[in-house]
């Protein structure tokens, strides 16, 4: 496994970090909650010691499940969950809404550390900006809460190139910044390269394996169930001319892939690691066997031709 200085903190984290969406269960197609701790456990047993989940992902689920997977490991590790967007059920349906007031910060991380069954949380991440409540405000909550001992570290998720300005003053308080990133999904290559460099923040990405595209074991011809998200057209890189250039992008990495004796998801989380300086991705898994693939995207490296026909084949 290999590990980074968290920027502007004392924590050491493994570049790969669990992701906790699909531990919510929401639109992930059938899952299993032992499964689920089982995969929680394999995480561990790999060295992975940094997870990723968030008050909204199933509602909460996730942060119940992940809470109960860890159970005495908990000081052993790295949490990281997410704030800042509420979900209102009424007789229409779902509405989200973002929420970055000072009362909905306490009041969402009283029930983050409930259902995790913690005293406290190592990074507390701004989900998405409501762009209503001054930054100021937002850092001013945050630094109360860490000062009470509740959060260790506080970081921001979510917040484009347009949008970071607002943060100038406040970039050394921050300790990482996470962004959807993926040789499927490069439109925020830039942003997380001003992040690590110039805001001295540690880059972290999501979306990683394209929500699966990337992993080499759908074609156009897949047929997701029901309740898997990827049906829905919002989730584009399933879709039209993007699926078409996923697959394109697929079937280059596949001879490299081999030529390594890696799985295709390895090379594409490996490609972030190479490509990002000192970034973590972010992976999510419902098994203990995606986390045994993950994790071969460790300790070794692509070479310089390799990087470069990825990039040219996967630019936006």
């Amino acid at each position: 496994m290999e590990y980074v200085r968290v920027k502007n903190s004392d924590l050491k984290v493994s570049r790969l970090c669990m992701g906790g969406c699909p531990m919510g269960g929401y639109d992930w197609g059938d899952i299993q909650e032992q499964e689920l701790i089982n995969t929680v456990h394999a995480a561990l047993d790999a060295g992975i010691n940094f997870f990723d989940t968030a008050n909204t992902y199933g509602f909460g689920q996730s942060e119940e499940t992940l809470g109960k997977a860890l159970g005495s490991h908990r000081k052993e590790v790295i949490i990281q969950s997410k704030f800042g967007v509420r979900v209102m059920r009424d007789m229409v349906g779902r509405k989200t809404i973002y929420d970055n007031s000072p009362a909905y910060i306490e009041k969402a991380l009283e029930g983050t550390l409930q259902r995790l069954g913690t005293d406290y949380i190592d990074i507390y991440t701004i989900h998405y900006r409501d762009y209503e409540t001054p930054i100021e405000v937002v850092v001013d909550t945050l630094k109360k809460l860490q000062k009470k001992g509740k959060i260790r570290y506080f970081g921001l998720s979510n917040i484009y190139e347009d949008k970071m300005s607002e943060v100038d003053e406040f970039k050394r308080e921050f300790v990482c910044c996470q962004d959807e990133y993926s040789l499927a999904c490069r439109k925020n290559e830039m942003n997380l390269h001003k992040i690590s460099e110039d805001y001295g923040i540690t880059p972290l990405t999501w979306g990683s394996l394209g929500q699966g595209i990337l992993t080499g074991k759908y074609d156009r011809n897949s047929v997701f169930a029901d309740n898997d998200r990827r049906r829905r057209k919002v989730y584009v890189n399933f879709h039209g001319e993007k699926l078409k250039k996923n697959l394109n992008i697929v079937e280059t990495m596949k001879p490299i892939a081999f030529e390594h004796d890696k799985p295709v998801s390895a090379l594409a989380i490996r490609f972030i690691l190479d490509w990002l300086k000192d970034s973590v991705v972010l992976v999510g898994a419902k098994r203990p066997s995606q986390i045994k693939g993950n994790v071969e995207s460790m300790d070794w490296k692509l070479t310089e031709e390799e990087l470069q026909k990825l990039d040219s084949i996967s630019k936006d």
